[in-house]
């Protein structure tokens, strides 16, 4: 994998730039919420998710505090504080060759931290 996807992810999330985000999403993107039992597919409704959760949970606070890359991902742990709890969450990301995401899968803890996310999402994606 070549870097330019990670580095065009990191780029999008300090750009918040929607157009960006859609171009680095393979058209058979798949994405997994921690909060949807079924893999959502397509490059629409991953396009949908991440751009709800870059307003729900990008703000200001947002950092990612770890990387582990392999040779077509990346595991990047990030925390973020929305009304008084830390979230803590892992973006678990594949690319293909040429560096867009075939699969982004969310994974969040602790549990208030998801059922409050769950609410956020829910209300953020029926704007959408």
């Amino acid at each position: 994998m070549t870097m330019s996807g990670l580095d065009k992810w990191y780029g999008y999330m300090k750009s918040h730039d929607a157009a960006a985000l859609w171009d680095l999403l393979h058209p058979d993107a798949v994405f997994e919420s921690p909060v949807v039992h079924t893999p959502q597919r397509g490059r629409d409704i991953t396009f949908k998710y991440l751009a709800s959760a870059d307003k729900v949970l990008g703000g200001p606070g947002f950092k990612y505090t770890g990387e582990w890359r392999n040779a077509n991902g990346a595991v990047l742990e990030f925390e973020n504080e929305i009304d008084g709890i830390k979230i803590n969450g892992v973006d678990i990301i594949t690319f293909s060759d040429d560096g867009k995401i075939t699969h982004f899968k969310v994974m969040v803890r602790p549990l208030k931290g998801i059922n409050l996310l769950h609410r956020l999402m829910g209300e953020q994606l029926a704007k959408q």
